[in-house]
């Protein structure tokens, strides 16, 4: 058994256990990643983020994503943010942009003056093959059976699936039993995060969350930037978008079709520590 130091972080409640690897060489399978994010009694968290060194030239650092159920993820834009504050508050780096390399590939952080950090999460892919989901062709929307429920959803790829359905009420929305179901739906081979977003004008909306692996979460970046694009697909919403998640709020920008979508939103260290393993 040993020690493991660790760090607790969160963007917008979204949280995380943060282990510094470029030193070290920490192993942990996926029952080991399950007792550590169990809530009684291990860590508890959302994502475990692991900090290693780069493996590619154009990087700072690799960048790696396990969820609490175990699986290694491509990206997550709240736990992006806390990387970025996380190499920064630990001396590992004294650039104000940060390249990292991630599952799905490059991505960069900025540190913003006022504490907040601002992600390039890449260009949004909307062809069912890269997503992936099973579809003949690419639409702005599709009809997807659950149960004895026929609902209108997007589907995009920030890095990582997500499925966006509209709600009148965001509160209302029956995530606890909808989630899983389309989590799960045979038409997502690798299964899917579900976006539940209320439309309040062209520039706010409203969102909830259930992420794959994980269940509903308090915040997540990659869903708010790919309800973004979606919707922005379908004319509901413009480039710059307010997203308020029961977490808090990120600021979702969308220059244009070919460029990277931005994220900026704040991000915190809740404590420091030392567990067995």
């Amino acid at each position: 058994m040993i020690e493991l130091a660790f760090t607790k972080m969160h963007g917008l409640g979204n949280d995380f256990m943060v282990i510094d690897n470029t030193a070290l060489t920490v192993e942990l399978d996926i029952a080991r990643i399950r007792r550590l994010a169990s809530r009684k009694t291990g860590v508890g968290f959302d994502q475990l983020l692991i900090v290693e060194p780069a493996s590619v030239p154009d990087a700072e650092f690799d960048y790696r994503i396990y969820n609490a159920d175990g699986g290694e993820v491509e990206h997550c834009g709240n736990g992006a943010r806390c990387f970025a504050r996380f190499v920064t508050d630990r001396g590992l780096t004294s650039s104000r942009i940060i390249p990292v390399n991630t599952l799905n590939g490059m991505i960069t952080l900025k540190l913003v003056d006022n504490g907040d950090v601002t992600v390039a999460m890449g260009v949004p892919k909307f062809s069912p093959a890269e997503i992936p989901f099973v579809a003949a062709a690419e639409k702005p929307s599709y009809l997807l059976q659950v149960g004895e429920q026929a609902m209108s959803v997007g589907v995009a790829a920030i890095g990582n699936p997500h499925v966006l359905v509209q709600v009148d009420d965001v509160e209302a929305a029956d995530v606890a039993h909808l989630g899983p179901l389309i989590e799960n739906h045979e038409r997502f081979p690798q299964r899917v995060n579900v976006g539940f977003m209320q439309r309040i004008d062209a520039t706010h909306a409203r969102l909830r969350v259930f992420e794959r692996g994980v269940g509903e979460t308090l915040a997540c970046g990659t869903g708010a930037c790919a309800a973004v694009a979606i919707a922005h697909r379908q004319g509901l919403l413009e480039r710059r978008v307010t997203v308020s998640l029961t977490g808090g709020e990120l600021e979702i920008v969308w220059p244009d079709d070919a460029v990277s979508i931005e994220m900026t939103g704040p991000c915190s260290t809740v404590f420091e520590g030392l567990t067995k393993m």
